[in-house]
């Protein structure tokens, strides 16, 4: 019962937050590895949101639908800070003489690699956006949020959503080579609170390939 689990998560009971972390952990990790196109960083990403999340259950409401936006609203400021983090971290590297790349050849990595060239290429196109756009076309496109829901997690009104994400397909399609279908083509995020509807995953997928 989600306004039960609200209120439980609010108080701080161990176990509705266990539950909490059961019921949207996939989703918060499928969200990171969208954001950073890094699947180690994906996973610090999950980490970090989970405590923060307990840090801040005060602050959730008794009452509502889903935690699900409130838990990828957190997930944005924890990518924002490890991305300034990471930024940082590659400054002073640069700053270090090369050594030695000692590549990686164990099988069970091979799969895992070339999902992360098709992240690094769908990343590549997405941070020509800026970063507010870049936000919401993650948690409206890749996601499934609507714009209720992606309104809430990054606290901007509805419309602010809806101008954002336009913005968005309008620069990637002027990125991407013409075709059936491009990233930020596709059906509308529902208006209601639902998360999918009819087509949504494969729009989605489809929205992807063209991005990598």
């Amino acid at each position: 019962m989600e306004q039960s689990l609200r209120a439980r998560v609010r108080a701080g009971d161990p176990a509705a937050y266990g539950e909490l972390f059961d019921e949207h952990a996939a989703a918060v990790h499928r969200y990171a590895v969208r954001a950073t196109g890094d699947w180690a960083a994906a996973e610090d990403v999950v980490s970090l949101t989970f405590l923060e999340a307990w840090r801040l259950r005060e602050k959730v409401r008794p009452d509502g639908g889903s935690l699900r936006p409130w838990l990828l609203g957190i997930a944005t400021n924890v990518v924002r800070n490890t991305a300034r983090a990471a930024r940082r971290h590659r400054e002073a590297l640069a700053r270090l003489p090369p050594k030695e790349v000692v590549p990686d050849f164990a099988d069970e990595l091979v799969g895992r690699m070339a999902d992360s060239e098709r992240l690094a290429a769908a990343g590549r196109a997405l941070e020509k956006l800026r970063r507010p756009e870049r936000e919401v076309f993650v948690l409206c496109v890749w996601q499934g949020l609507d714009y209720a829901a992606t309104a809430e997690a990054l606290g901007v009104r509805v419309g602010t959503v809806r101008s954002r994400l336009s913005r968005a397909r309008a620069r990637l399609r002027g990125l991407t080579d013409a075709g059936p279908e491009r990233p930020g083509e596709g059906p509308e995020p529902p208006s209601g609170s639902g998360q999918v509807q009819g087509g949504r995953t494969a729009a989605a997928r489809s929205r992807e390939d063209r991005t990598r």
